[in-house]
This record gives structure tokens, sequence and C-alpha cells, in this order.
């Protein structure tokens, strides 16, 4: 067996885990920013309908 190889093959495995680790963070970062848009920009939607209520209630559809 050799020791060099072993440790070497040790090392990477090591760097690759960190690495995983790293972007799992960044992809949950993103998705957590992500979901923070979506739940202002509802916000928003409902902000204008209540000051708008007659906004969308009804469809003309006369030709």
């Amino acid at each position: 067996m050799d020791i060099a190889a072993l440790s070497i093959g040790m090392s990477q495995l090591k760097v690759q885990q960190q690495v995983d680790v790293s972007l799992l963070k960044k992809v949950m970062d993103t998705s957590g920013q992500k979901t923070e848009f979506i739940d202002k920009m509802l916000d928003v939607k409902n902000i204008e309908k209540s000051v708008q209520p007659h906004l969308g209630s009804s469809i003309d559809m006369t030709l």
C-alpha cells in the first residue's frame, strides 16, 4: 500500500467534500433569496388589489 497515494486520495476527497458543501450553501442562499423576492411580489399584488379593487373583477364581453 502506497502511503503517498493514499494521502493524496484522502486529500482530494476532503477537497471535493468541501466543494460540495460550499455549493450546497450557495444553492440554499439563492433559493432563499428567490423565495423572499416571490413573497414581496405577492405582497405588492395584494396591495394593488386592495387599492384598486375594481380591477380584474369583471370582463367586458361585448362585440
